[in-house]
């Protein structure tokens, strides 16, 4: 039997297929972390990350890194250090292959801000993934289980700033508005200078 390769987790962008070239991507349950954004000096704009929380479970998806070449992951998630999550995620897999996530230092992390918003088109991915692999009630769970709701957003749809930003149908960005609206998150049409 050929041993599996090693696999990420993902929990936020990484969720949305259309981001990656992965293989083999498939839901999983990862336990004992919670998704939170957050800003770090190497990034200019708030990210999901996760953090410890013992008593709480998020949806996610594992792919798998061919020949366990890290390398171009580990560019894509710079900010963040890479770590073992093989025995905190429920999968379909056959045994135990060795599972990785990214999480961004607690030391590193900083609450966003006017100056360090969330982008849209970010978060637009992010529920589209969540939609397509989960439906409309892991888009809910996502916003319900997901901190850091204080940092603003900026509405970057009509020029969207993410690299990997993708389409959305209208549902699908009504979809994310109702969410926020639900949140009252302020929402910022201009950066500020």
């Amino acid at each position: 039997m050929t041993p599996l390769p090693p696999y990420f987790f993902g929990y936020g962008s990484l969720v949305n297929t259309a981001t990656h070239d992965y293989l083999d991507a498939q839901p999983a349950r990862l336990r004992g972390w919670q998704r939170r954004w957050c800003h770090t000096a190497l990034r200019d704009v708030a990210f999901l990350t996760v953090e410890p929380a013992p008593e709480v479970q998020i949806d996610g998806l594992i792919a798998a890194v061919p020949d366990g070449d890290w390398d171009a992951l580990d560019k894509r998630e710079f900010a963040y250090d890479r770590l073992p999550a093989d025995h905190q995620i429920r999968h379909a897999l056959p045994g135990c292959p060795e599972i990785s996530l990214y999480a961004v230092p607690a030391e590193a992390q900083n609450q966003g801000s006017q100056c360090h918003p969330i982008l849209l088109s970010y978060l637009d991915v992010v529920v589209q993934g969540h939609l397509q692999v989960f439906g409309e009630a892991g888009v809910e769970d996502f916003f319900a289980s997901t901190k850091g709701w204080q940092a603003p957003i900026l509405n970057d749809r009509q020029d969207p700033r993410y690299p990997r930003h993708q389409q959305l149908s209208r549902t699908e960005s009504q979809l994310v508005d109702h969410h926020l609206r639900q949140l009252s998150v302020e929402i910022m049409h201009e950066r500020p200078v």
